[in-house]
């Protein structure tokens, strides 16, 4: 049996994660997946139940489950310098050492996009790099010596530069292209984009039928916006990761259509790439798409971790599901041209798994 906790988030994770648990818990059902399902407190709801974003004993929970799906954080809007009010998302990527952002982009036909024909997959390394609210132990990775000088410090490791390009290889195997671009600019940082570019040779050399290139960060941001297609799985560092999806996500419709999983060597958490959005909270029309693929990805990914083939299963029918409503047409929301709401589109999503 798998264990999978439910952290609804903040706006409208109220209502997206809902539909994301009820498509899931179809698909268990059909395929005879036994799941544990198990609320934990996190984000708004929890401050005002236990005092605390975070509450005591929350982090001691989820390190017992196999994963859990979390809803957007809508951090934007918490107290300032109140240790009470934390933001839930690098606290939990740093605690659970989750160093694999997978974020997969593709397009549909019936859905506005800049480019058609796309799919492919980001792998980015998400506890190292420039980001220096998460790539240290303890500590913040920016300082301030004096009034006129910001100090940044970018950590880049052999062995997290080697396992994100190990999940990039092993990803690509299952897919039909099986082709892994890694993307850097070791022409400038020369040792730790050197050091990254260096890991990923190494790894590429015991994949013989996966082809391999190497793509500087600036050619690949050009590429991606002129023609995307060329592409199916592409790994980098953090930084680079950040801002490359956002520009992916932009290519075949935006955020609403950017689900993704951040996975360690133990746990895993499905989380949807899109914000809180607190302007359309409670109105019932967020697209719930992100949330709901991101928990197929959760399935995909226990499902290999745990050798439990009947999640896999699970996680093939979501994908159906999800690419016969859209070409159907009938139970979209706003966003995708439709004119249902958030739960009319879970239930159409989870009643065709």
């Amino acid at each position: 049996m798998l264990t999978i906790g439910i952290l609804e988030g903040d706006d409208i994770g109220l209502e997206v994660v809902p539909e994301c648990v009820k498509v899931m818990k179809a698909a268990a059902a059909k395929t005879g997946l036994a799941v544990d399902w198990l609320p934990v407190p996190i984000a708004r709801r929890a401050h005002d139940q236990l005092g605390h974003t975070v509450p005591q004993g929350t982090l001691e929970t989820l390190e017992r489950l196999d994963g859990w799906v979390l809803g957007p954080i809508g951090h934007r809007e918490y107290p300032r310098n109140d240790p009470t009010w934390v933001n839930a998302h690098p606290l939990l990527r740093t605690h659970f050492q989750f160093f694999a952002n997978y974020k997969p982009f593709k397009s549909y036909p019936n859905i506005p996009s800049v480019h058609k024909d796309v799919d492919m997959l980001f792998l980015r390394e998400t506890t190292e790099g420039f980001k220096v609210d998460a790539n240290l132990y303890k500590g913040y990775g920016e300082f301030m010596p004096t009034e006129e000088l910001v100090v940044g410090l970018c950590i880049t490791t052999r062995t997290k530069s080697r396992l994100i390009a190990e999940a990039a290889f092993e990803a690509a195997r299952g897919r039909p292209r099986r082709k892994v671009s890694a993307i850097h600019k070791n022409t400038v940082y020369r040792m730790g984009d050197g050091l990254f570019a260096d890991e990923c040779r190494k790894v590429a050399a015991r994949y013989p039928d996966v082809e391999f290139e190497e793509v500087i960060v600036d050619t690949c941001a050009l590429r991606l916006a002129m023609n995307p297609q060329q592409y199916d799985v592409l790994v980098t560092t953090n930084l680079y990761g950040d801002i490359l999806t956002d520009e992916a996500a932009g290519l075949v419709g935006g955020l609403g259509l950017a689900p993704g999983l951040n996975a360690g060597e133990r746990h895993a958490m499905a989380q949807a790439t899109h914000g809180s959005a607190p302007d359309i909270a409670g109105q019932g029309i967020a697209n719930p798409y992100a949330m709901i693929m991101s928990g197929k990805m959760l399935f995909e990914w226990l499902g290999r971790k745990r050798k439990e083939p009947k999640a896999i299963q699970a996680a093939i029918l979501i994908g159906e599901a999800m690419e016969r409503v859209i070409a159907e047409a009938t139970h979209l929301t706003r966003d995708l041209g439709g004119t249902a709401s958030t739960a009319e589109m879970g239930d159409a999503v989870a009643a065709a798994a």
